[in-house]
């Protein structure tokens, strides 16, 4: 206890404080429902209940509501401070955007005060960001939320060992959803904020900034920082390993399927979003999934299904059953169809409560290399067989549909380009990340296909979106080697190369143009589609990187 709260006191200047220090699962489920209170309402109060049991009580999941702003990431409130020996490396863009250092710590000191003056009691976990000791980077938890404290338990490994200089390196995160900012005097955009500090390794998170994903996405923000410098590549994808220890990667932003398609019977997964791939191995920055729940599938995919009614698992911002109270209701009971509160509603669960994990979440360097998108203007092939070339332009590209829900007034499908198919988190200069990409391939002589979980035969509102049977039909057969010879044709405007038959799969699929039944109107769109890609390659001045326009 003296340890730790000495070393807060030290860091952030907090005292008169009550913590609660590395609870365990249970006692973090039932403290949430005693103590979580916030806005869960637009026209509530700030001391609302926001966790609940249901019907398994803490043998099923805690169910959590956040403030009705805060569904999703708040990206245009997610800034850095801007330190002058770190400024010329940030990526500085709109969701990483500068914070004057001065004002920085001025907040800092006023969120360390109330928290005092309140005589708080915050949740303390100790974890790691990584499963690897070569670069797992301590990590403390400092928040006000039970809940919070569960989710990182939740989503971060536990008491590895090997980690050097733990002390030294130790990133510390405080969250105080009760401090609520004022512009004026705070400098904040908003009455919240969530403000990265690489020179004394502090996140702040103030304000009703309350999704469980801010916590977990400023770890890897700051991992992808930090493993560059090293020679370490953080990636926003999903891995998992085949019974001949054959590993396969998925890049892919959210609800573009990296969750769904990396739990998979046959092979053991080692991780669902946050991967580092280093010298010789691939490694899950987390220990556990965080996985969207709109119109869940359950027969399709009945991991999570069945995980949902798992021991201590967090659901988010899935309504009550109309005339219900949670505590009357089995989890595997709730509407996963239910956009009442959010297109967004969230799962997280343990790696654990997959049927077959990799030991250590830790694999051998990738033999397959999947870049997913979710074409919403129908008009990409379902999967296109990638050379180099091909791969370091559409990495750097990143093109995918911004699904709804995901961030903060996004409400329908939007065609996105997200620079290393996660470029808010990218804290450093996409040429970074696709440079060590190219020479890690090189190195493991990796195949790459491009996946489109997208739309066919029309685009968003029209055609239909391809289904998962067709999509796991095709990764697998591009996992067992299967497209590595196949007869191709290429497509006329994008350059790809599609292969003409795949197993499972109705050959006339593969080709896109084949599903629309306006095959003009095709044209246009894959005309349009192209442009788009065209622009972006540009305006991003990505040939000045030596990467070489596909399109």
């Amino acid at each position: 206890m003296a340890e730790y709260s000495a070393q807060l006191e030290a860091l952030l200047g907090l005292k008169n404080v009550t913590y609660k220090y590395n609870l365990d699962d249970k006692s973090l489920f039932h403290e949430a429902i005693a103590n979580d209170r916030g806005r869960t309402k637009k026209d509530g109060g700030f001391e609302d209940r926001k966790a609940f049991a249901t019907k398994l009580g803490d043998q099923g999941p805690l169910v959590f509501y956040t403030d009705p702003g805060s569904t999703g990431r708040r990206t245009k409130d997610t800034f850095c401070a801007d330190y002058p020996d770190y400024s010329s490396k940030v990526w500085w863009k709109a969701d990483f955007q500068k914070f004057d250092a001065a004002k920085y710590e001025a907040l800092l000191e006023r969120v360390v005060a109330h928290v005092n003056e309140k005589n708080g009691t915050l949740y303390v976990q100790d974890v790691f960001a990584g499963s690897d000791p070569a670069y797992a980077l301590p990590f403390r938890f400092v928040g006000e939320y039970a809940t919070h404290a569960l989710f990182v338990r939740t989503m971060f490994p536990k008491g590895l060992t090997g980690v050097a200089n733990a002390d030294a390196r130790r990133f510390t995160l405080l969250n105080v959803p009760s401090f609520h900012c004022d512009v004026d005097r705070d400098g904040t955009r908003s009455d919240n904020a969530l403000i990265v500090d690489l020179k004394r390794r502090i996140a702040l998170i103030c304000g009703p900034n309350d999704y469980c994903g801010s916590n977990k996405k400023t770890l890897f923000t700051v991992l992808n920082y930090l493993l560059p410098d090293q020679g370490y590549l953080p990636m926003h994808c999903s891995a998992n390993v085949g019974h001949e220890g054959d590993s396969a990667i998925l890049f892919g932003l959210s609800g573009t399927g990296k969750t769904t398609l990396s739990a998979d019977p046959e092979r053991k997964l080692i991780g669902d979003d946050e991967i580092g791939w280093t010298s010789e191995a691939i490694s899950n920055f987390e220990d556990g999934c965080y996985a969207k729940l709109i119109d869940l599938d359950k027969e399709a995919e009945p991991v999570i299904a069945k995980a949902l009614s798992m021991s201590c698992t967090i659901i988010e911002n899935v309504p009550a059953l109309p005339g219900k109270k949670l505590e009357e209701t089995d989890p595997q009971d709730l509407d996963l169809t239910d956009r009442s509160i959010t297109e967004n509603t969230r799962f997280a669960y343990g790696l654990h409560c997959n049927p077959i994990v990799q030991d250590g979440s830790r694999g051998p360097a990738p033999k397959t290399i999947v870049l997913l998108t979710a074409d919403a203007f129908g008009v990409l092939p379902p999967v296109s067989i990638l050379s180099a070339e091909d791969v370091m332009y559409h990495f750097v590209s990143g093109f995918t549909a911004k699904l709804a829900g995901t961030e903060v007034g996004v409400t329908e499908p939007q065609a996105a380009f997200s620079a290393c198919f996660g470029a808010p988190f990218m804290a450093r200069h996409p040429s970074v990340y696709a440079e060590l990409l190219g020479k890690k391939m090189t190195q493991s002589h990796a195949r790459c296909i491009l996946l489109n979980t997208g739309w066919s035969g029309g685009g968003y509102g029209v055609g239909k979106r391809i289904s998962i049977k067709h999509t796991r039909a095709l990764l697998n057969a591009a996992l067992r080697g299967d497209l590595d010879a196949v007869e191709t044709e290429m497509h006329p405007v994008f350059n790809l190369k599609m292969p003409k038959s795949c197993p499972g799969v109705p050959a006339e699929i593969l080709n896109p143009r084949n599903t629309w039944s306006d095959k003009a109107a095709y044209d246009a769109a894959a005309s349009k589609l192209r442009g788009m890609f065209q622009k972006n390659f540009t305006d991003k001045g990505f040939d000045k990187l030596g990467i070489k326009p596909r399109m």
